[in-house]
């Protein structure tokens, strides 16, 4: 237990990428029920602490994570408190904004040198994943400004719940094309598109590096 606790402590991204995949398997447990809504409110919080967190271990500007972290963190305690579900698109602004800058900020982490720390390597994972969370957020402030952007086979009418808009972002990141979550309206025809161009470029640039680097390594034994 206590080389689980030291290595998270000594590798963020990696805490953090556990959380998010994790995230994944608890959303649709907590988007049925009242407290399940509170409770997804709090989970919030703890990834946000964990998003301030992995930032810091990056070259990037820590104050400005903790700047756009903050009125995000005051936001969903209000949602856990009064279940107030017409904050959502405010603190998703926030949110969408903090993982952006965050991945941009693993992105550049990554980057920084010729050799890979084990951090780094979940880092990758970490990038995909934060994307992923900043595009659902974008769409659910592009289906609060106009409703009706998104529609699906089941209660095509309904707007789409948070794990539907987030499964959507990670099908469109993965360029799988696997969702049934459809967007019918232009701007979110046009956030979508943007999300498609970044995963092809992200997917392109991981390979690229990883490619790169272990050829350089190659080249370093030789010598």
């Amino acid at each position: 237990m206590r080389r689980a606790v030291r290595f998270l402590r000594d590798t963020p991204c990696a805490a953090l990428l556990i959380v998010q995949l994790l995230g994944v398997i608890v959303y649709p447990f907590l988007e049925g029920s009242v407290a399940g809504r509170s409770a997804l409110a709090v989970f919030g919080l703890a990834v946000l602490a964990l998003v301030v967190r992995a930032v810091r271990a990056t070259p990037m500007l820590w104050w400005v994570s903790v700047t756009l972290a903050i009125p995000a963190l005051g936001l969903l305690l209000v949602q856990a408190v009064t279940l107030d579900d017409s904050l959502a698109p405010y603190s998703a602004v926030f949110e969408a904004l903090l993982y952006f800058y965050a991945a941009v900020s693993m992105l550049v982490y990554m980057l920084a040198d010729e050799r890979v720390t084990t951090d780094e390597m979940f880092a990758v994972g970490a990038v995909f994943t934060l994307l992923a969370w900043a595009f659902a957020y974008t769409y659910v402030v592009v289906q609060a400004l106009d409703p009706g952007s998104f529609t699906a086979a089941v209660q095509p009418d309904q707007p789409r719940t948070w794990t539907e808009l987030l499964f959507l972002s990670f099908t469109t990141l993965s360029s799988t094309g696997l969702s049934d979550i459809v967007p019918v309206h232009g701007h979110s025809r046009s956030v979508v598109m943007l999300e498609q161009v970044v995963g092809l470029f992200y997917i392109a640039m991981v390979v690229t590096r990883l490619v790169g680097l272990n050829m350089a390594r190659v080249n370093r034994r030789r010598d």
